[in-house]
């Protein structure tokens, strides 16, 4: 797993992948109404509002904002127009970012994605420029208290591309398209899971050896990951477990 990997898996364990609860309501339902908008409304039919759908009801967001969200995005009720926007930038120490984003104003979400960047250290590049080094990935985190073999016998059968030991968790990657198949399997078998969630994994590292370069970089992701329309934030830097356990702390 990628530094940048852990640090979102120890922010979530922490509940403090946003500042505030309202701000990942926000996310959720903003990502719910896209979803529904490109692929249909119907959850078991569009993977990709199964999949935010999911996230939202273990982010405990009400069942009726789930289903306004839903109708808003399939044009059953009135809502905002938002489009999905990629930006690309620099990190300090030439770490890859790629950033994904949810706007009704294409104008305000780019000056905020370039300031934050020019703020923290950081540049924001052409596009194309660092997208190449990331591939879209079924990522699923899953409790170490889980049996290899069990989880094994369950996995190889339904899409799972590989997995791998995280220390205190296990993680499960497949192929975009077969992550909802993979989650189903895993329900169906009684494995519980941290988080399912479609990803975009780096396929190449920055290893980030001193505290100093991690907190620098950490700074400018958590920057990014707080304005309001980005949704997610990738990256492609690597720390140390015992730098990051320093950081953490």
């Amino acid at each position: 797993m990628s530094g940048h990997s852990k640090w979102a898996t120890i922010k979530h364990k922490k509940g403090a992948a946003d500042k505030a609860r309202g701000k990942l309501f926000a996310k959720l339902i903003r990502q719910i109404e896209v979803a529904a908008r490109e692929g249909g409304g119907d959850v078991d039919a569009n993977p990709t509002l199964r999949t935010m759908y999911d996230k939202a009801r273990s982010a405990s967001v009400p069942m009726d904002t789930i289903h306004r969200a839903i109708k808003r995005g399939t044009g059953e009720l009135e809502g905002v127009h938002y489009e999905s926007v990629s930006y690309e930038g620099y990190a300090p120490c030439g770490v890859a970012v790629y950033i994904e984003a949810l706007t009704d104003n294409r104008n305000r979400t780019g000056a905020d994605v370039r300031s934050t960047f020019t703020r923290n250290g950081g540049s924001t590049a052409e596009p194309g420029a660092v997208s190449w080094q990331f591939h879209r990935k079924g990522v699923i985190v899953l409790p170490k208290t889980i049996d290899e073999d069990d989880l094994m016998l369950v996995a190889l059968e339904n899409g799972a591309e590989d997995l791998t030991d995280q220390g205190d968790t296990w993680q499960l990657t497949s192929a975009p398209q077969d992550l909802n198949q993979l989650r189903t399997a895993l329900d169906d078998a009684g494995i519980a899971y941290d988080s399912a969630d479609l990803m975009m994994m780096p396929s190449t590292t920055v290893a980030l050896e001193s505290e100093g370069d991690a907190r620098k970089v950490l700074k400018l992701i958590d920057s990014l990951e707080d304005l309001d329309d980005v949704q997610n934030v990738y990256a492609n830097f690597d720390i140390p477990d015992k730098v990051l356990e320093t950081v953490e702390a």
